[in-house]
């Protein structure tokens, strides 16, 4: 939450103003450049251009100071300005970049944020003050288009795709275990805090050959840059634990917390009972260091949390058994990045490391999971033409994961070493033509065998603010490890995507729309002798690959920044036509997870005379298919519609160097009693509903920084 205060301190004026700077900002052919970026670099001071590129703030800051402009579509222009008790007024001009906004960029499948070559559509800010998402950067996503609402399940599950076809990704490497150990039915966060990431980048598919092993989606998260050169100290108290945390000149940041759920839980009814209250330890190291023409960055995180919970056994009315478990899991991610030869060849490079253990008891019974993967990435740039706005990319990763599984005296396992070698070319044919074309190579040592993925994406600029662009390709993943667990002759499991997409950003309003087309191959189908609509269950029956489905539809969004004063509003909107025959459905059907409508509504007011933002979400989900015991799948029940109205609100406190933020939200609001489908008892006769844990939930808490932040965040920017 400190960055939050960046936002509210810069949209208020605080200390003393001795300088007044004021100024137009144009192009250069004399067009004025509204909502354009100034500020003083190193400060909290700045603002943003108007309709007829003007700006004006106030600074208390004195001497030889940097002044930086920056604006989508426009090459960032910083400027020496020596401050003193006068006014200062200045004529700027921007320079158009061929890179960005003002030419054609591919953007099908693409959600993008704070990357300046591409369009900005979500930031770290916006994470944090999206009312029902708790600050979680997943559930944000999730009202993005494209993106379902499985409310007993953690995870990302986008246009008819489970929640293992997409990938979490750092700085280049696939995270293995991004989100806190599972329990059934109840949904866990992300392990990561919106605030390391400078940029989220959500592909709803045909996304880069740079990536791979997810059917259906990538969420890309790239760590901040290191920003100015203070130290600080940070304490937060919740309703969920405490967190300190103590940044060194900038370079390295050290983290620990305390969890425990306690008064969380004690306010409110749970629909369920636990034994052992969810409670932890964790604390991570961040070192973010930059060299001559490099960069290196360092993370590490180590957490040890338990619980335990009374869960229902289905075979009898309030018949439960007890879950436990004790997670263990630690991160280590590293990169390298370096460039020479004027910067028109780039290395990144990177290393990483996690270990996940899960001491399960079900009852008496132990149940532990444990997986591992080491990874390594080596990637090279050559940027060529004006302004580099051409490249060719090419690389390699290799990853080596064990997972393992022990159930009573059964024990399961296996190592894989999985291997891929990727090149792909970005060109500009104009500013109104531009394309990406990339093959991806993979290779898995446990099935065997190896797989040729190309891609393609194409873009055509039809005015000053709109676009198409589409994108095609094909996807391979590996079996999820239940099923390589029993059988490693399987094959790759396929997908093959096309999209279609138009956009339009101008004056702070961005609409966009897609319409997509996904055909699987090559699923896993277990020929089984009746169908168990139980998602926990272990498979059994002959295993292959005869699986197939489809999935499409389309997506709306809309969002405004410009027509209420500080406010932000966006709508979003899709449609899922999906059906597949996996796992052990016997004939093409509609998954249990696939909803065909979802529709979502976020507004967020920034009250300035009071330091105060306030935010609402309401969602609508249409229902889900309810499938019972020896289904035949031909007259399919479905649950009833989910919907959510959440509040939040935040305000913030600063007294000489220190910054109090206090925060609160309200989910659901309305307390509707939504359910997420049905669980069944062993013989199937009797059925009962799944429920969220609390159907209201109230959470606030306060967050103390002392001592200078490091850098001005854009997360800052008044055009936020």
């Amino acid at each position: 939450m400190k960055k939050l205060l960046l936002l509210l301190l810069t949209i208020s004026s605080f200390g003393y103003s001795q300088t007044n700077i004021s100024g137009t900002v144009k192009d250069k052919k004399g067009e004025p450049l509204p909502f354009a970026n100034v500020a003083l670099v190193g400060t909290y001071d700045g603002a943003s251009t108007d309709i007829e590129g003007n700006f004006s703030f106030v600074t208390d800051e004195t001497g030889e100071q940097t002044l930086e402009i920056s604006m989508i579509g426009f090459l960032n222009h910083t400027e020496a300005v020596k401050l003193s008790n006068d006014s200062l007024s200045l004529s700027i001009t921007l320079k158009e970049s061929v890179n960005a906004l003002n030419a054609v960029v591919v953007t099908a499948g693409m959600f993008e944020a704070s990357d300046e070559k591409k369009m900005v559509m979500m930031k770290p800010m916006d994470i944090v003050t999206t009312a029902g998402a708790g600050a979680d950067i997943v559930s944000v996503m999730q009202l993005l288009p494209g993106a379902g609402r499985v409310g007993e399940q953690e995870g990302l599950f986008v246009r008819g795709g489970s929640a293992n076809e997409t990938k979490t990704v750092i700085d280049g490497m696939i995270v293995q275990n991004p989100f806190f150990s599972s329990t059934p039915d109840i949904p866990q966060r992300g392990r990561f805090n919106p605030f390391m990431f400078k940029g989220t980048a959500f592909s709803t598919g045909g996304y880069s050959a740079q990536y791979g092993q997810a059917l259906s989606s990538v969420l890309l998260l790239n760590t901040q840059d290191k920003q100015g050169e203070n130290s600080n100290l940070n304490f937060g108290v919740n309703m969920a634990g405490v967190t300190a945390g103590y940044t060194h000149k900038g370079w390295l940041t050290a983290t620990a917390n305390y969890t425990n759920l306690s008064p969380l839980l004690g306010i409110a009814k749970t629909n369920l009972d636990f034994e052992t209250i969810p409670q932890g330890l964790g604390g991570s190291i961040t070192i973010n260091e930059n060299f001559e023409n490099s960069s290196l960055k360092v993370y590490s995180t180590y957490t040890d949390n338990k619980s335990g919970i009374n869960l229902p056994t289905y075979d009898e009315v309030n018949g439960t058994y007890l879950f436990s478990n004790r997670n263990k899991n630690s991160f280590t991610n590293a990169s390298y990045r370096s460039s020479w030869a004027n910067g028109q060849w780039v290395m990144m490079s990177g290393v990483s490391y996690s270990n996940n253990k899960d001491e399960l008891k079900i009852e008496e019974t132990a149940a532990d999971r444990k997986d591992e993967r080491s990874q390594a990435r080596l990637v090279f740039s050559r940027l060529f033409g004006e302004e580099n706005s051409s490249s060719f990319t090419f690389g390699g990763e290799f990853h080596d994961i064990r997972q393992s599984n022990i159930y009573n005296e059964f024990s399961l396992g296996f190592d894989d070493q999985y291997s891929s070698a990727f090149a792909e070319a970005e060109f500009y044919i104009s500013s109104k033509i531009a394309g990406r074309i990339g093959l991806r190579g993979e290779h898995s040592s446990l099935l065997g065998k190896f797989n040729a993925a190309p891609r393609l994406s194409l873009a055509y600029k039809t005015g000053k603010y709109a676009q198409f662009s589409f994108a095609a390709g094909r996807f391979y993943q590996n079996p999820e490890k239940e099923y390589l667990y029993l059988d490693q002759t399987l094959d790759f499991e396929q997908a093959d995507h096309a999209i279609l997409n138009y956009q339009i950003i101008k004056n702070g309003r961005t609409f966009r729309t897609e319409v997509f087309r996904k055909n699987y191959n090559n699923l896993i189908s277990e020929a089984t002798d009746f169908f168990d609509p139980n998602p926990y269950r272990f498979p059994s029956g002959k295993l292959d690959n005869s699986g197939k489905g489809y999935a499409q539809g389309f997506d709306m969004f809309f969002r405004d920044q410009t027509s209420l004063k500080n406010g932000d509003f966006w709508v979003t909107y899709s449609f899922l036509d999906t059906k597949r025959k996996f796992k052990n459905y016997s004939i093409e059907a509609v998954p249990h997870f696939a909803t065909k409508h979802n529709l979502s509504l976020v507004y967020k007011q920034f009250l300035t005379k009071i330091q105060t933002n306030l935010g609402v979400t309401f969602t609508h989900t249409s229902g889900r298919p309810v499938y019972e015991f020896n289904e035949d799948f031909k007259d399919v029940e479905y649950t009833k519609a989910y919907q959510n109205l959440s509040l939040m609100a935040s305000h913030v406190k600063q007294i000489k160097n220190n910054f109090i933020v206090f925060y609160a939200t309200l989910d659901n609001v309305l307390g509707r009693k939504n359910a997420f489908g049905y669980r069944y008892s062993a013989d199937g006769s009797q059925r009962y509903e799944v429920k969220p844990l609390m159907y209201r939930t109230v959470f606030f808490g306060v967050s103390w920084t002392i001592g200078q932040l490091n850098g001005r965040s854009r997360e800052a920017d008044l055009n936020f």
